[in-house]
């Protein structure tokens, strides 16, 4: 990129407003067009039971330390927070609830012996999965998807009772479906080099410090947005909302009867357009979402936040949530988050109270007062406790982009995003700031 060329940056997600921070730190005349009325694409907040919650991503992976990098460069690092230790649990086909194993990695376990795996998913798929050990290594390395691989190297009682549940929960989308770099970079490299999936996983936890799973923000994870805008207006960076882009060439954007040129970099779900947040009122409160654009198809689902009152979860149960085994009966949700008992600062918050959040594909489009009412039934199966009064409520239905791990378009343009990068602010953070570094040319 010319030094005095400037950036056109398509799209105010996560992705595109990191991108746009980097360059302007590197000197260069940065413009972000957003179609919405709001930044942060998936990084969102609303208002419950008279507190802020986020009403999309909650937590970061902590891995390669990315995110804290960037958390500290905006004076966030003090408000960085961790999860309680509690286990997650897993919800079965059969409607009974086990923890989930502690040693797996997107429930691939790293010991298929282990008593909290053949307690998972039965003493047949656990000697089905030890085989592993003995199939030589290229059994699976050339899989496409992470469920190909794993169907391969360990059987379906693991992919379809451990693996599916918690892709479903982590990538919204079924394992199959989910390309191996796509879910773990180095899990291909690793099966190579270890000689087998359960050693693969091992050597990736093991890379991997004690703790550093997750992370979250005290008052929110959407306070990030709040803090890159404020970084990029501070460095000269324009800032337009409510602009959508009808066309886009490599040095030239037509959006809203204008012409605006650059060098372009695509910061939201190709092709354009399509970047707009879709707003519609919800049980309690806005909904959030970017929709898909024509043709390109979308991983549709619906959260639904709760706060009840229900003295049988002060013991958290479940812990800090459940993952749901598809087919599981009488439970629509494909996963549960019991958020107060997850995060101390919204305990704190609301004493007395739970906050629970429930993962649906599709986007329920039932009355609110219907919605509530499937989201409550499936709490008091999900966590076996009857909830006595609902407080508050409120449903963000989103469409998130359908995408691999592209990088670029086929005509070469940019791009950045959860489309290009993956799933997680992990992902997108780090693929956002290697883009930067590679426009300005280091």
């Amino acid at each position: 990129m010319p030094a005095d060329e400037p950036v056109l940056v398509v799209g105010g997600g996560i992705g595109g407003l990191v991108l746009a921070r980097r360059l302007a730190l590197g000197g260069r005349r940065v413009t972000v067009l957003e179609a919405s009325d709001r930044w942060g694409g998936q990084l969102a907040r609303h208002h419950v039971a008279g507190i802020d919650l986020d009403a999309a991503a909650e937590s970061f992976a902590t891995r390669g330390g990315v995110v804290a990098t960037l958390l500290d460069e905006l004076g966030l690092a003090q408000e960085v927070v961790l999860p309680a230790t509690g286990p997650a649990w897993l919800h079965r086909a059969d409607g009974t609830a086990v923890p989930l194993p502690a040693t797996g990695l997107l429930g691939i376990p790293g010991d298929p012996a282990a008593a909290d795996v053949v307690r998972a998913v039965g003493r047949r798929a656990s000697w089905r999965a030890r085989l592993d050990t003995v199939l030589p290594a290229a059994v699976g390395s050339d899989a496409s998807s992470l469920g190909d691989l794993v169907r391969r190297r360990m059987g379906r009682g693991v992919l379809d009772g451990l693996v599916a549940p918690v892709v479903r929960g982590v990538h919204s989308r079924d394992p199959g479906a989910l390309p191996v770099e796509a879910a773990s970079p180095r899990l291909r490299t690793e099966l190579r080099a270890q000689g087998s999936l359960a050693g693969a996983v091992r050597a990736l936890r093991a890379a991997a410090p004690a703790g550093s799973a997750v992370a979250g923000l005290r008052g929110g994870l959407f306070r990030v947005v709040d803090a890159l805008t404020d970084a990029c207006a501070s460095l000269g960076v324009t800032l337009r909302t409510g602009v959508r882009v009808e066309r886009v060439w490599p040095t030239q954007v037509a959006a809203g009867g204008r012409t605006y040129r650059g060098q372009v970099v695509l910061a939201a779900p190709d092709p354009i357009p399509g970047t707009g947040a879709d707003r519609a009122a919800g049980a309690g409160g806005a909904t959030y979402g970017r929709p898909a654009a024509p043709g390109a198809g979308a991983r549709r689902l619906t959260l639904v936040t709760l706060v009840v009152a229900a003295p049988g979860l002060d013991a958290a149960p479940r812990g800090t949530g459940l993952l749901v085994a598809a087919g599981a009966p009488n439970v629509r949700a494909r996963a549960l988050t019991h958020v107060s008992a997850k995060w101390s600062w919204v305990a704190a918050a609301l004493p007395g109270l739970h906050v629970l959040r429930l993962s649906y594909d599709g986007t329920l489009d039932d009355s609110p007062a219907a919605v509530r009412a499937r989201a409550v039934a499936d709490a008091q199966v999900l966590l076996a406790t009857v909830v006595e009064r609902v407080v508050d409520d409120a449903v963000g239905r989103w469409a998130r982009p359908v995408g691999g791990v592209l990088g670029t378009r086929d005509d070469g343009l940019p791009m950045v995003g959860e489309t290009a990068a993956g799933t997680g602010l992990a992902a997108v953070v780090d693929h956002a700031e290697r883009t930067a570094r590679a426009l300005l040319g280091r």
